[in-house]
C-alpha cells in the first residue's frame, strides 16, 4: 500500500491558493472575495484565535512565520490577514465572554472584518478622535468618518473606535447597517488589493450590546490593544517582503553576466546582497524576540512590537530598493515581485504608526529605562 499523503502545511495552502495571481490582483486592485472567505473559513486569516472559537490556536511566533510566508507571496493578502487578526485580537481583549463567543467564530467561519480608528485629523494623535458613540436607551448611535481602513471594502463587520460620554469605546458595526457607507480607495501606492476604504457613519443605530465591554477607557489604551497586534503582523509581513526580495536579487545576480562576470561577483552588487541578508536577518530576530515576549505575556511586548515593526518596515523599504537596483529593468515592470515589494514596503513605513512615531515611542522608552 502507498503511504498516505502528508497533510499540507498552512504555508503550502497559502502558496497553492495565491499561486501566481498576486501580480494580477495588484493590477486590478481586488482579491476574489470567495478566496478570502475560504481562507477565513479555514481559520487562516486569524490563526491566533483560540481553537474553542474556530481558530488554529497559534502562538504569536508560529503565526508570525505564517504571516512572513504570506508577506513573501502577496502583501495585499497579508494586509487582509493583519486586519482580520487585529479584529479577532481586539474582540478577545475588549469584548466580554458572551460577545467573544458570538463574534470570534464569525471571523473564523468566513466573515471578514476591518478595524477602523484612523480619521482625517486623528492618525497617531488619538486624542483628536471625533467619531461619537452615543447611548440612546437600549441602543447606541454612531456618527463619524474613518479613513484608510484596510479590508473595509471586503468587510462584513467594522470594529469602530470612537468617543463615548465618559471616555472611549469600540463598537461592532455591520457594514450593511443603515447609515454606513464604504468608499474604496482607488489606486493606492501599495497593497493595492487590500481593500483600503474610507467609511462614513451617519446616525448608525445599533443595539447597545454592539458596544464592546472595553468601554470608558482612554483612546490610547483602546487603540494600543489593536495596534500592538497590527504592528507585529506588519513586522512579520515585512520579513516576508525582505525574503522575497533577497531570493529575487540572488537569483538575478547569480544568473546574469556583465562584462563576462556574474553580477554577484561585482563587489558593489555583492554589497546589495549582503545588506539585504543583514536586513532580513535583523528583522527576523527582532520579530522572533517580540513574538516570544508576546507568548510569555511580558509587559515588554508592546515596546518590542514597536521595535520589530520599525526595524522590519524600514529594512523592507531600503531592502526592496536595493533589490530593485540589482534587478534594474528586469524588476521594474508592474506586477513583478520586486516592483510590488518596493511600493508595498514604503506603505509599511507609514501604517500602524509611522517610522517617526515609532522612533518617538522608542526614544521615550529609552529615557524611561536608561541608567
Amino acid at each position: 500500500m502507498s503511504e498516505p499523503a502528508a497533510a499540507r502545511t498552512e504555508e503550502e495552502l497559502f502558496t497553492d491558493l495565491v499561486g501566481d495571481s498576486a501580480a494580477e490582483w495588484d493590477r486590478t486592485g481586488e482579491i476574489p472575495l470567495e478566496l478570502l472567505r475560504g481562507l477565513g473559513a479555514k481559520g487562516l486569516l486569524c490563526a491566533q484565535a483560540p481553537e474553542a472559537h474556530g481558530g488554529l490556536g497559534f502562538s504569536s511566533r508560529r503565526n508570525g512565520e505564517l504571516t512572513a510566508h504570506v508577506g513573501s507571496l502577496c502583501s495585499s493578502v497579508r494586509s487582509v490577514m493583519t486586519s482580520q487578526g487585529m479584529a479577532a485580537w481586539t474582540l478577545r481583549r475588549l469584548a466580554g465572554a458572551a460577545q467573544q463567543a458570538a463574534l470570534v467564530p464569525r471571523l473564523t467561519g468566513g466573515e471578514l472584518a476591518a478595524v477602523a480608528f484612523s480619521e482625517a485629523g486623528a492618525g497617531s494623535d488619538l486624542s483628536a478622535l471625533r467619531t461619537r458613540i452615543t447611548r440612546d436607551g437600549d441602543h447606541i448611535v454612531v456618527d463619524g468618518a474613518k479613513v484608510w481602513t484596510t479590508n473595509a471594502a471586503y468587510a462584513d463587520l467594522l470594529i469602530v473606535f470612537g468617543r463615548t460620554e465618559d471616555g472611549a469605546g469600540a463598537v461592532v458595526v455591520p457594514a450593511t447597517a443603515p447609515g454606513v457607507s464604504v468608499e474604496r480607495i482607488t489606486d493606492p501606492h501599495g497593497c493595492r488589493a487590500a481593500g483600503h476604504a474610507n467609511i462614513r457613519l451617519d446616525g448608525v443605530r445599533l443595539p447597545a450590546d454592539a458596544l464592546l465591554d472595553g468601554v470608558d477607557r482612554t483612546p490610547a489604551l483602546l487603540v494600543t490593544t489593536a495596534l500592538s497586534y497590527g504592528r507585529m503582523s506588519v513586522a512579520w509581513g515585512c520579513v516576508g517582503i525582505l525574503r522575497a526580495c533577497l531570493t529575487a536579487a540572488v537569483r538575478h545576480a547569480g544568473g546574469r553576466e556583465q562584462f563576462g562576470t556574474p553580477l554577484s561577483e561585482h563587489q558593489l552588487v555583492a554589497r546589495h546582497l549582503a545588506e539585504l541578508l543583514i536586513a532580513e536577518q535583523g528583522a527576523s530576530r527582532a520579530c522572533e524576540h517580540a513574538s516570544d515576549l508576546w507568548d510569555e505575556g511580558s509587559p515588554e511586548m508592546v515596546t518590542a512590537a514597536v521595535l520589530a515593526k520599525h526595524v522590519a518596515a524600514t529594512g523592507a523599504a531600503r531592502g526592496s530598493a536595493r533589490a530593485l537596483q540589482v534587478l534594474a529593468s528586469a524588476g521594474s515592470r508592474d506586477g513583478h515581485v520586486v516592483a510590488r515589494a518596493h511600493r508595498d514596503a514604503k506603505l509599511m513605513e507609514i501604517i500602524e504608526g509611522s517610522s517617526e512615531i515609532c522612533e518617538l515611542i522608542l526614544a521615550r522608552h529609552a529615557l524611561a529605562t536608561a541608567g
